[in-house]
């Protein structure tokens, strides 16, 4: 009985060891948020929904500090988070967020780049 347990236990040990390297090197990869969660790093932006949402809506200033500060550290994030389905999910129109480092008066905002189909203003 001990024999036909030791090869079903080993073939576990390794589909366990395979797993456990699979979301430890998945955990340590940098995206375009780095090594922050998009879905953190989107989490980040609730101030914005409404002015991401609706191009009349005035963009809060506690928008502008998020967007601001993504923008210095990850340029390339807030493209991601605009692209991403958790936009998507949340409503949000990404040719009118796109606009919200213009609206705060952002000067390193990657005037010019394209960010999908859409071009920062």
């Amino acid at each position: 009985m001990a024999l036909s347990l030791k090869p079903c236990c080993l073939v576990v040990l390794f589909l366990f060891w395979i797993s456990l390297n699979a979301l430890v090197s998945d955990v340590g990869a940098a995206g375009e948020c780095g090594r922050t969660p998009i879905r953190s790093a989107a989490a980040s932006l609730s101030p914005c929904l409404g002015a991401a949402r609706n191009a009349r809506a005035k963009v809060p200033p506690a928008c502008c500090a998020k967007v601001g500060a993504l923008l210095r550290t990850s340029p390339r994030c807030l493209c991601a988070i605009l692209l991403s389905p958790l936009a998507k999910q949340a409503g949000i129109m990404p040719g009118i967020a796109i606009a919200i480092p213009k609206k705060c008066n952002i000067r390193n905002r990657q005037a010019g780049k394209k960010c999908g189909r859409y071009t920062v203003p």
